[in-house]
């Protein structure tokens, strides 16, 4: 009996050490592994997902790594089970057209968000995490026209910082990429007189249009690199002082760097928070043909020109891509996974977007989506909508979002004033450089000149070496202020609750340690005294 009870005690203290506590909805062992691969712009989002959903019983495996145009390629030759893009199929492309499945498939939206201008740069050994750009200089910058952030018409976006002669180095995407196609929409709709020129000039032909490749000419002083982690970590790099990429607003707020406000069809310079891309959404037109092979997918035009003071002129959202036909190695036991992960990620999963740095779904896109899902082979049905615990439902608005989304102050509006406040991941206001530069929230600017400092001049901050020369500009290079050499990481995993968190764990493992003493110590006790009794 005693052997018995020990026997027992260390089972229990295994069992409590080894094992985490169950999720409070039992796993559903029917699912089965589905694999995806796409987008970047989407990824975090998506991983965030994966890691919520494995409580449920499903695995979810995902390549965020590929990019939307291999993607699309893997999801229409079938090796993998979904796709995940931001542009659809049938467009053409450098004169080649990106030819969809010979199978039957749908595309579905997941989660909404805005392409920010992630940047690395310093005044006087400082960090700049107030920048404002308009959507020329956006486009003068990414099409080789403007080559140092002191150019004539940046300083006049940035009437509170004595910009820096330091050479302007451009980040794009070296793979095909969601992202440099929601770029380059905006960029022939918008700046083709900017666009088309430089096309030419790499080699591209006229009008370039969109393309999903971006086109790097020889000489432009252009870096390109693969995926979102890997421009985004190149620009948060410490050395690559003086860069700037587009990427998904998530990734500029994971590395903990700023994004460059954009100047809206209003007037005022806004950065890609959940509130803002939600109202410039509002303007978003929706395929709602059933019929056609573009069904929920995008048209931008309006939201470019969004004439609300709030709205993000380069929102948008990306695709999930689903088949609608068992096919290859695609079964309805997929179905069934794939369908409950999607309705898993259209209601609760909405609620980590803003988190996340994306924008949650509304109503109608909610709701366009859960139609889809009904429509995949082995899919046991949808969710009720009026449980869906969106940030974006209301009964009193279709977009409560977009609706209770904050004004700009009047600091932002395009003028002689310039907030101090910081964006993206660097919520740190920008100190005063010094050039001396207005930059107070509520400051007069003047003529919207730097102050009365040297506009352009670096001066090396404490810590910085003497004698250090920028190749690039001539100038000292400050090595003072905030820095960031930190690792990218570009998933914001949020773990399910009903796992056992270490403290838990702990107290557990306590328990049944004393347990075990409770069991064994009177018998050890017992037979020592019996040894010791002549």
């Amino acid at each position: 009996m005693r052997a018995g009870a020990v026997l027992a005690a260390l089972g229990l203290l295994a069992g409590v050490t080894l094992r985490p506590s169950q999720p409070a909805s039992a796993a559903d062992n029917s699912y089965v592994p589905i694999s995806g691969s796409g987008s970047s712009w989407s990824a975090n989002a998506i991983k965030d997902w994966q890691a919520n959903v494995v409580k449920y019983g499903m695995k979810v495996n995902y390549n965020g790594d590929a990019g939307s145009s291999v993607g699309r390629n893997e999801f229409k030759n079938a090796t993998v089970d979904f796709g995940v893009s931001e542009i659809p199929y049938g467009l053409t492309d450098g004169g080649v057209t990106d030819q969809p499945p010979t199978f039957k498939y749908a595309y579905m939206p997941i989660v909404a968000g805005g392409t920010a201008f992630m940047y690395n740069l310093k005044i006087g050994g400082k960090k700049v995490t107030n920048l404002r750009l308009s959507g020329t200089n956006i486009a003068r910058i990414f099409t080789g026209k403007a080559t140092m952030w002191n150019d004539a018409a940046i300083k006049k976006d940035n009437p509170g910082l004595a910009m820096p002669a330091r050479r302007i180095v451009p980040v794009v995407r070296s793979d095909g990429s969601g992202t440099t196609a929601q770029l380059t929409t905006w960029l022939s709709k918008r700046y083709q007189s900017l666009w088309d020129p430089y096309c030419k000039s790499a080699g591209r032909s006229t009008p370039c249009g969109i393309t999903s490749s971006y086109p790097v000419k020889s000489g432009s002083g252009f870096t390109a690199q693969s995926g979102s982690l890997g421009v985004s970590g190149y620009v948060a790099q410490k050395q690559n002082e003086g860069t700037i990429t587009y990427v998904e607003y998530s990734y500029a707020r994971n590395t903990g760097f700023p994004v460059a406000k954009l100047l809206n069809k209003k007037g005022y310079y806004v950065e890609p928070t959940a509130g803002n891309v939600a109202v410039g959404l509002l303007k978003a037109q929706i395929n709602n043909n059933a019929g056609s092979v573009n069904y929920l997918t995008q048209i931008l035009d309006g939201v470019y020109d969004n004439p609300d003071a709030r709205a993000y002129p380069l929102s948008s959202y990306s695709y999930m891509i689903v088949p609608l036909e068992v096919r290859g190695a695609f079964s309805t036991a997929k179905g069934k996974t794939l369908a409950a992960f999607a309705n898993y990620f259209l209601c609760d999963g909405q609620q980590q977007a803003d988190s996340l740095g994306y924008s949650p779904l509304p109503r109608n896109l909610v709701q366009a989506g859960l139609n889809q899902v009904k429509r995949i082979p082995g899919s046991s049905g949808t969710v009720d909508i009026s449980k869906c615990r969106n940030p974006t439902f209301s009964s009193s608005s279709p977009n409560l979002l977009a609706t209770t989304a904050k004004f700009p102050p009047a600091c932002d509006k395009a003028g002689t004033t310039q907030c101090t406040t910081g964006t993206g991941g660097a919520q740190a206001p920008t100190g005063t450089s010094s050039g001396g530069g207005t930059t107070t929230g509520n400051g007069t600017g003047g003529t919207g000149s730097p102050g009365t400092g040297t506009p352009g001049t670096e001066v090396p901050g404490a810590g910085s070496t003497p004698g250090t020369i920028d190749p690039d500009t001539g100038q000292p290079i400050a090595d003072g202020g905030e820095t960031s050499s930190q690792p990218v990481s570009g998933t914001a995993q949020t773990l399910g609750a009903d796992y056992s968190t270490g403290t838990q764990t702990a107290l557990m493992v306590i328990a049944g340690l004393a347990l075990l003493l409770v069991v064994m110590l009177p018998p050890l006790v017992a037979q020592l005294a019996r040894r010791r009794t002549p």
